[in-house]
């Protein structure tokens, strides 16, 4: 799939951490790694607090290298719902950021793990602050770094005017953004519309289908214009990776088929019909 675009593919780990709200396959990196190396993909985004052993630098690289896979980003998902950061959540933003630095390029994907709507424009501008203020950390550190929006009926940055909101209140000169498709369709937004909007903002993309019965689906099955998004990305010259984040329900039961069939339809439908 790398040869054919300018920019990368990659999988995330969520599709396994939906199960049982991580448990089943708590431990497992490695076995997602080999999953996701042989789908196809080039690159792996693992949730930082849910890297088990190899949250260690040099068995990650170990692993990675063994597979022949890259570090596209890790996803660093905390609650930030302070004034500032807690000695907590500072702590382990650090961590991240020491790990990355063992990674050149490797993006910092920042997500808030959303608890309800409640006080909602306060709780956007600690959120704000504090995303710049890590990324700043990380910026220094030579880290890129992206703010990735989500769409739970409890998430403070769901809808249009949130999006206003938050993303026009990043620090550009130390973050991005990164448009999830499925979660810009899930709080009412065109993607591809949203994407035009705040183009200069992003440097990482996830992919993932939504069918609105309820939220999403397997990839390929839904109504994201997964297709035409692609081909917008092809033609501003997008550098960056594309990661798909499946959270079809099938991913419940056997989120190895959900990387599987991604790679499958990447490879054979979607990346053929990119003009």
């Amino acid at each position: 799939m790398a040869e054919q675009l300018p920019f990368r593919f990659g999988s995330e780990v969520y599709t396994w951490f939906m199960s049982n709200n991580g448990k089943t396959h708590e431990g497992r990196l490695g076995h997602m790694i080999e999953v996701i190396a042989k789908s196809g993909f080039t690159g792996i985004q693992p949730i930082f607090t849910w890297m088990g052993d190899l949250i260690d630098p040099g068995k990650l690289r170990a692993k990675l290298d063994e597979q022949g896979i890259e570090l596209a980003a890790l996803a660093l998902a905390l609650e930030w719902n302070g004034t500032e950061e807690t000695e907590q959540e500072r702590a382990t933003a650090d961590h991240a950021i020491s790990v990355l630095q063992q990674f050149p390029g490797a993006v910092l994907n920042t997500v808030q793990y959303p608890t309800g709507r409640h006080d909602l424009a306060e709780r956007q501008r600690r959120l704000v602050n504090i995303v710049n203020t890590v990324s700043r950390r990380a910026a220094e550190k030579g880290i890129p770094c992206s703010f990735h929006p989500n769409s739970p009926h409890v998430s403070i940055i769901r809808t249009e005017e949130d999006y206003k909101v938050v993303l026009e209140s990043l620090d550009i000169s130390a973050t991005g953004w990164t448009p999830d498709v499925g979660h810009i369709i899930n709080g009412g937004m065109d993607p591809l519309a949203k994407m035009k909007e705040y183009q200069p903002l992003i440097n990482h993309v996830h992919f993932k289908d939504w069918d609105g019965a309820p939220e999403f689906t397997l990839m390929g099955k839904g109504r994201v214009d997964l297709p035409g998004v692609t081909q917008w990305l092809k033609d501003i010259g997008y550098k960056g990776w594309i990661i798909c984040e499946d959270e079809g329900a099938e991913a419940l039961d056997d989120p190895d088929f959900v990387t599987m069939h991604d790679g499958k339809w990447i490879r054979e439908t979607l990346v053929p019909g990119l003009k």
